[in-house]
């Protein structure tokens, strides 16, 4: 089985990408879905959770708090402390779900994630794309799909990644300023190359 990650910044067309990769096969993990989903289901990580945020960090029916934890994390800047907890279990589980993927056949396995190369280029991964655009086209897009202010969209943009800078660890780095079904065309493309090649 074939494993890649995709990341790029915010309004970077990524999850576009993804979803050609889906049409065609792939199986993709969406690494913010997968996270909300074990902070909801993995009791060993909630235990950790409201040890370190407070037991507030969840209500009475053991939903995840999110505004709670929100401010515990964003506002009071203990991202990092939250990311340190989530991440160890994230990619563990990441790691049995793809054996399980690959004994049922799937031919590629791909990781979505904005933090993908927070730590160098990951070992388990044979290939690494970067989706990059100009900061004014990823702005746009995000006004359109989310309802927030170029403001917050800027301050979203400055706790990502520089992915200008990380480059140099991805085998392909796809430039998409152009349209929908140009960067579509690009995915299929370099899904039929990986798998040439294996």
């Amino acid at each position: 089985m074939i494993k890649a990650g995709i990341t790029g910044g915010i309004g970077s067309g990524k999850t576009t990408f993804c979803k050609e990769w889906e049409k065609l096969g792939a199986f993709v993990l969406y690494a913010d879905d997968f996270a909300k989903q074990l902070m909801q289901e993995d009791e060993e990580l909630q235990h950790k959770i409201k040890q370190v945020f407070g037991n507030e960090s969840y209500d009475a029916n053991g939903n995840l708090n999110r505004p709670h934890l929100a401010q515990e994390a964003f506002q009071k800047g203990r991202v990092e402390e939250l990311n340190n907890l989530v991440h160890p279990v994230l990619w563990d589980r990441a790691a049995e779900l793809a054996k399980e993927k690959e004994r049922e056949g799937v031919e590629v396995f791909a990781k979505e994630a904005a933090i993908l190369l927070s730590n160098g280029r990951p070992e388990d991964l044979d290939y690494v794309i970067i989706v990059m655009a100009d900061e004014d086209e990823r702005i746009e897009r995000t006004l359109e799909r989310d309802h927030a202010t170029e403001q917050e969209i800027r301050n979203r943009m400055d706790k990502q990644p520089d992915f200008e800078s990380l480059t140099h660890l991805a085998d392909f780095v796809v430039l998409n300023n152009g349209s929908e079904d140009e960067l579509k065309a690009k995915a299929v493309q370099i899904l039929e190359e990986i798998k040439s090649v294996g």
